[in-house]
């Protein structure tokens, strides 16, 4: 029964070329494939949920994403282990990407929470988290 599952979540972003280029390897790493793909968006898909990212129209540009503003916050993925949220995190920090809390990485979410927090090219933050018991 799929009844509760997500389906797909679609999110507007600034520049779908920066969006993808920074999305598809990551959404890779994390065992999902490219779904759709079409002038205005794509879409990577992992079972039978899938993730949209569109192109938002240039009407809407002027006021720029922030997370503390109503609407997502941020997305957290499962990690296969603790080792994956390590080689993620490598491979973010080689692509430039910043980590967020890195005093505490990967702690940050507390002693039994490892994950490695980041943000996309539009700000907004991802987790990679690990099942973690100490």
């Amino acid at each position: 029964m799929k009844t509760g599952i997500l389906h797909h979540i679609e999110i507007n972003v600034a520049n779908l070329d920066r969006s993808v280029r920074f999305w598809d390897w990551l959404l890779k790493e994390l065992g999902y494939e490219e779904f759709q793909n079409w002038e205005q968006g794509r879409s990577w898909k992992l079972g039978d949920t899938y993730l949209v990212f569109v192109q938002t129209e240039e009407r809407f540009l002027d006021v720029p994403y922030h997370r503390c503003r109503s609407g997502l916050n941020h997305l957290a993925f499962h990690a296969e282990s603790t080792q994956h949220v390590e080689l993620l995190t490598n491979k973010l920090r080689e692509k430039g990407v910043n980590i967020l809390y890195n005093k505490k990485h990967p702690f940050a979410g507390g002693e039994h929470h490892f994950a490695a927090y980041f943000e996309d090219p539009d700000r907004m933050k991802v987790e990679i988290v690990a099942t973690y018991n100490r």
